[in-house]
């Protein structure tokens, strides 16, 4: 027989982001421990509000079919003796719960052993349920677990009652060291305000429907399908476009029992603040959905939200429908409140000019041994600087960059900032811009911070790309040069961020930069500028590079290329050196093997080179050999096949040596039928002749169509 399991753990309001990662945990763990302990079912559903975490199990079976085993023990010769058990055959089976005489002996590939058939009578379905329960609750994890009253029970928010059915029976269990204590019953809770008392269940099947009749949607996806209904409803109905991250929506759907819609409005006097600054407000403070103005391009650098936010903005409230003026009327005067504040940090920040603040940075530390914000600034505006003299850079925009790098920090002691931090660097373009600087220098300082993370927007300008650059590369130079590293999990300044950013930004540009030479160079300023740190200038060089190499790999594989075609352009065969000299060229390399892959090219290229390949290693070419006249003598060849293979590497040479990879790839292919008739043709030779220098001109012939492949990448690394 089978019935429906239905588990409640009910609590005070949950945190939105524990609600949302105990769903998950119980999820995996509930269908994990079902398996081991045989009870079958058939689906595993979690359900969650802010009040509650359940699962339902449907189709649970009462019982654990009864398990049948054969289990080996010693072998024959110590279990018995003179064919009579002795004290190893009597202690196995009193240890399977058999007689010495029912065990049986059987060939196994160590000799004979004994076996023993056992049976194991399975187990009542709620008699486990009463053991795993507890263990449930207490395995979820989280952040900022607490105690309540006098018991030693921790979880996220005090756990006030347990409602544990399967079909209409009831399981009782008991969570330990809660206070008052926390006992299983068929009562649950219904919507706050719909009353305190016991909701009573009959059985679990009628869970959801006793639940929405006392004012809960208990089951989160229907609450998301709703609240993103109301919302599209809603900003069509206002012509508007709702401005409504991910993670807030996910944040709604936690917060709410019972999600009610309600359409809000700030003074019109309000549109004068900056629309981040609302937006920031509305979303991050408030957890309210503002409408943007549809067809507005964005301009970071706007200083006035008029035409582009509209006075009206939408909040998902879970109070009574007759609560709605009244909740509404209470969140507009708290939202007028915080933007208030907003008002005032502007106008006094306004007061005082960028400049004036960016001196003050001096009074803020950076980060012990690493001088003030001030002395960062400079290290920024001094790579920042060196960055333009290696960029082929428009003139105005190098100025820009300089510029910008010189006042890219002065907003972090502004007042919007200090409450505002989300703000930083763009409260600080907007201020310059009203200063008069321009506009480029401007929205460099607005992008410099770009990205923030995976999947975040990159600089659009080439000055704000530099002063991104600059930044990181004087946070790694920084952090590294005081001993700090990333270890584990642990990276407290986020330097493989750091990394990851450097390099999408280098790649998004099309820069040629050669990130080795650059850090050798930084290095060296580096050392005078902190001789108290008693640097290793090698080895700080070389624990940077090796951190960027950890990155390029790690980011072209995050962006969704083959891990076999990464590492067929960035494998430990390849140097360092080659890889930073230019990140640009490593990028090329792998976007034009993902065009062959894709266009099913790859295999007769692979097949090109591999074949070359083995063959090549039995010589002793070194791979920068590319230009096959310096080290093969045509007078040796004895056969047209050896002539017609030199004639294609002459011609595949500019090619490598000139990095023009797709020409390369091409012109790989096409010399397929060169090569078959150099090893299988009328007039094929053999490679590894007696004569030392004839074997040594063809492997040559070999190592450097070997060598010229090798450009463009590691074939061998890559599976067909």
């Amino acid at each position: 027989m089978t019935s429906t399991f239905l588990l409640e753990i009910g609590t005070e309001e949950l945190p939105a982001d524990f609600a949302r990662q105990a769903l998950d945990q119980l999820q995996e763990r509930v269908g994990r421990d079902l398996r081991d302990s045989r009870l079958d079912h058939e689906s595993v559903q979690v359900l969650g509000t802010p009040r509650r975490l359940v699962v339902r199990v449907h189709g649970l079976a009462d019982r654990q079919p009864d398990l049948e085993e054969d289990r080996k023990g010693p072998p024959v010769a110590q279990a018995f003796k003179d064919g009579v058990p002795g004290p190893a055959a009597i202690g196995f089976a009193k240890r399977c719960g058999v007689e010495p005489s029912q065990l049986e002996v059987r060939d196994t590939p160590k000799g004979e052993c004994v076996f023993a058939s056992v049976r194991t009578e399975g187990q009542n379905s709620v008699d486990l349920l009463q053991e795993h329960i507890p263990a449930w609750i207490n395995g979820l994890q989280g952040r900022r677990f607490m105690r309540w009253g006098t018991g030693s029970q921790r979880f996220s928010r005090p756990i006030r009652w347990l409602l544990a059915l399967k079909g209409i029976d009831l399981i009782p269990v008991e969570i330990p060291g809660a206070d008052p204590p926390v006992r299983s019953d068929r009562f649950s809770r219904g919507h706050r305000l719909h009353g305190e008392q016991p909701l009573p269940i009959d059985t679990a099947e009628a869970y959801d429907v006793t639940l929405a009749a006392a004012g809960v949607i208990v089951d989160r996806q229907q609450r998301a399908a709703l609240i993103r209904s109301l919302l599209d409803a809603s900003a069509n109905q206002l012509n508007g476009l709702p401005d409504c991250p991910e993670s807030l929506f996910e944040e709604l759907v936690d917060l709410v029992e019972s999600p009610r819609l309600l359409q809000g409005s700030i003074a019109e006097r309000f549109l004068s603040l900056p629309p981040e600054v609302i937006i920031t407000v509305m979303q991050a403070h408030q957890r309210y959905v503002p409408l943007k103005v549809p067809e507005v391009t964005p301009d970071p650098l706007q200083l006035e939200a008029t035409g582009v936010l509209q006075r009206d903005f939408l909040l998902v409230g879970n109070g009574l429908e007759a609560a709605d003026a009244l909740i509404t009327r209470g969140n507009e005067r708290v939202l007028a409140a915080r933007l208030e504040d907003a008002e005032f940090f502007l106008s006094v920040d306004r007061r005082q000019p960028s400049s004036v603040r960016r001196e003050a940075l001096d009074r803020v530390t950076f980060a012990e041994g690493l001088g003030s914000l001030l002395d960062r600034c400079q290290r920024i505006e001094r790579t920042a600087r060196q960055l333009v003299d290696q960029l082929n850079l428009d003139a105005r925009q190098g100025e820009a960059a300089i510029r910008a790098a010189h006042l890219c920090k002065h907003d972090l002691v502004s007042q919007m900032v200090g409450e505002f931090p989300e703000l930083q660097g763009l409260m600080g373009g907007k201020y310059l811009l009203e200063e008069g600087e321009p506009k480029e220098v401007a929205l460099a300082v607005v992008e410099h911070y770009l990205p923030r993370g995976a999947g975040d927007q990159l600089p659009s300008s080439d000055a704000g790309a530099v002063v991104a650059l600059a930044e990181r590369l004087e946070l790694l130079l920084s952090i590294f040069a005081k001993g700090e590293r990333p270890s584990g999990s642990s990276d407290p300044y986020a330097l493989r961020r750091a990394g990851n950013g450097l390099l999408q930004i280098v790649w998004d540009r099309g820069w040629r930069l050669d990130l080795s030479r650059f850090l050798g160079s930084a290095v060296d300023d580096w050392t005078a500028l902190f001789p108290e740190f008693a640097i290793d200038s090698s080895a700080l060089q070389q624990d940077l590079c090796q951190l960027l190499r950890q990155r390029i790999v790690s980011q072209l594989e995050d962006e969704g290329f083959a891990p076999d075609l990464v590492q067929a352009v960035s494998a430990e065969s390849v140097t360092t050196e080659r890889l930073l000299a230019d990140p640009m060229d490593v990028r090329e390399r792998l976007d034009l093997l993902n065009v062959l892959r894709q266009s099913k090219a790859l295999p007769a290229l692979i097949a090109v080179v591999q074949r070359a390949a083995r063959l090549a290693e039995k010589g002793d070419l070194v791979e920068t050999d590319l230009n096959v006249s310096a080290v093969v003598s045509p007078e040796r060849f004895e056969s047209p096949s050896e002539t017609a293979m030199y004639e294609v590497l002459v011609q595949l040479e500019p090619l490598a040596s000139g990095r023009r990879y797709r020409d390369l790839a091409e012109a790989l292919v096409q010399a397929t039928p060169v090569l078959e008739a150099f090893f299988d043709g009328d007039d094929s030779v053999m490679v590894m002749a007696d004569e030392p220098e004839l074997r040594r001109n063809r492997l040559n012939l070999l190592g450097v169509l070997h060598n010229q492949a090798g450009v463009l990448a590691r074939f061998d690394l890559i599976q067909i």
